[in-house]
């Protein structure tokens, strides 16, 4: 039986002073296929203005086409190699959760902000802990109003669902508007989404502007008005809500999910591009489209499953990879954000900061754990793992 999470040790205000400017280091993304970088220049700005001393990895913004003299004019430290980087910083800002050599980098008792995936990251989340590092996770931030500018699984899944769309045009054989030339009128394209949250509603309002007829449908009846706002019909089926904490949808029952593909498929069959982004935080994707929904789609037809790298709401779905089965081409492209580094990496720095921020006073480091932010985002903190839904997500993947 799973033991109750410490309690975060000290007081309710911890400070962290130091002689110097309190360091942040933010190193070069070595995850494959990561693009995206946790700073960039006009997020450098605002840190220094907060008293707070900034420095970069050679190379860190390469691939988001952010050059090194770009974080020189904002005033970063660029600095050559992860080792002399992080040797002596305070706060270290990522993209992906560290790889063990990064950890075994890190000083004891400094702070690392990122996304830490506990479900998957178990091992980096426990070294985390015995290194005594101070680290924050972005998919923790509760999802409350005063936190919005700091959600960045909103902000990344608004990318997301962008680029699901065009990657769908790219490969359908068909116009996405209706077209009217001397040679006839072309009909549009009928797009399904599944799942209506940020990605979906992105993918939705995309849909519409290239001028396809889109359909959504999503386990949370409340999210039908933002749907329909958007020019997107909402299917309704006869099952109950599941709607769960923070308005995401909660993990559902097997005779739920069997129930709804049967209810589900032949509005899959009616589709010409059906975009797929249906997550549960934490666990394994749900699985939303059958092998047999599949085969009853007319050839030609694609599906972009966003879930790729959760498992798939897919059946047929191969994380990292595109298949044709029968004419149906599905796209499982993983970390679909990166494919869009630049601005991505806008929206997530600024989310990184707005947290960082939120955790300086003075330019000095203050932890206040009575904070409904600082609590609800901290994995791990002397020594331990003290964020409860972490040590269960780490625990059910061991």
């Amino acid at each position: 039986m799973n033991k109750k999470a410490p309690p975060i040790a000290g007081a309710a205000c911890h400070f962290r002073y130091s002689p110097h400017a309190v360091k942040v280091a933010v190193p070069k993304e070595r995850a494959e296929d990561e693009r995206r970088v946790a700073l960039v220049p006009d997020t450098a700005t605002k840190l220094k203005a907060a008293g707070l001393e900034v420095s970069l990895e050679e190379g860190a913004g390469a691939a988001a086409h952010l050059s090194d003299d770009d974080y020189q004019k904002a005033g970063v430290n660029v600095v050559k190699g992860a080792a002399t980087l992080l040797k002596d910083a305070d706060i270290v800002l990522k993209v992906q959760a560290p790889a063990a050599a990064e950890v075994d980098l890190l000083q004891k008792g400094a702070v690392l902000i990122s996304f830490l995936q506990p479900a998957t990251q178990g091992e980096t989340v426990r070294a985390l802990a015995k290194r005594g590092v101070t680290a924050f996770s972005l998919e923790l931030v509760p999802r409350i109003s005063r936190a919005q500018s700091m959600d960045a699984l909103s902000s990344q899944a608004s990318a997301a669902g962008y680029k699901a769309v065009l990657m769908a045009a790219g490969r359908l054989g068909k116009f996405f508007p209706m077209m009217m030339t001397a040679a006839g009128t072309v009909a549009p394209a009928r797009v399904l989404v599944m799942g209506a949250g940020v990605a979906g509603l992105q993918a939705i309002a995309t849909a519409r502007r290239l001028g396809a007829v889109v359909s959504a449908y999503d386990v949370r009846p409340a999210v039908k008005e933002e749907v329909q706002s958007l020019g997107a019909t909402f299917i309704e089926l006869p099952l109950e809500t599941q709607e769960g904490e923070g308005g995401y949808a909660r993990e559902q029952s097997e005779e739920f999910l069997r129930k709804q593909r049967e209810l589900i498929g032949e509005h899959v069959a009616k589709s010409d591009v059906v975009i797929t982004t249906a997550a549960v935080p934490g666990k394994r994707a749900p699985l939303l489209v059958t092998a047999v929904m599949v085969k009853g789609m007319r050839p030609g037809s694609v599906i972009v499953d966003l879930a790729a790298e959760t498992g798939g709401n897919v059946e047929l779905t191969r994380s990292g990879e595109d298949v044709e089965i029968d004419g149906v081409t599905i796209i499982g492209t993983r970390n679909v954000p990166s494919t869009m580094p630049l601005h991505a990496s806008q929206l997530y720095a600024r989310n990184v900061a707005n947290l960082l921020l939120h955790l300086v006073k003075d330019g000095a480091l203050k932890l206040d754990f009575d904070d409904e932010i600082t609590k609800g985002s901290c994995v791990t903190h002397s020594g331990e793992i003290v964020n409860e839904r972490a040590r269960q997500l780490v625990a059910s993947a061991t």
